[in-house]
């Protein structure tokens, strides 16, 4: 299922499941002007379809301590397919890499990086991080605030 095999009703559904994950079905029908059996049968395709992967509870990172976010250039000495799985498989193994991307740049991945401390990220960056496979050098840029941090889908 595509973004452009979506209709109305589909995008609706995705667009108040992404402000409040919890409501009922007949709230949502309610919310998007269909009854409960449409609806609930909607969802069940959307989740069935892969373009709902899960429900989870959205934990405040501050309120528990983690409020140190440093972002990691990370450059490797070996780019074919089977370093890049090795490197891959083994980032997914450290909690504290909140995201990975692969990049098109100077350097090949961007990590977002979060820990209690500075003193917390420098041994996740020096036991961690620089010890995975094929890292050859690595920068640091440490946010000093969160201007938008959103895992919603806008505009749907």
């Amino acid at each position: 299922m595509s973004y452009s095999s979506l209709d109305q009703f589909d995008r609706k559904i995705l667009s108040v499941l992404g402000e409040d994950g919890r409501i009922s079905i007949a709230d949502l029908g309610r919310r998007i002007g269909l009854t409960k059996t449409p609806t609930q049968a909607r969802l069940k395709r959307l989740e069935t379809a892969g373009v709902i992967t899960g429900y989870r509870a959205m934990v405040d990172p501050i309120r528990m301590g983690l409020d140190h976010v440093a972002f990691v250039e990370v450059k490797l000495n070996d780019t074919r397919e089977a370093a890049l799985a090795k490197f891959n498989a083994a980032i997914t193994r450290i909690p504290e890499i909140e995201q990975a991307h692969m990049m098109a740049s100077h350097f090949d991945y961007l990590l977002k990086v979060r820990t209690q401390s500075m003193s917390a990220y420098r041994t996740v960056l020096g036991e961690k991080i620089s010890s995975l496979p094929h890292v050859s050098a690595t920068s640091t840029y440490v946010a000093m605030e969160a201007v938008k941090e959103d895992a919603a889908l806008a505009g749907l």
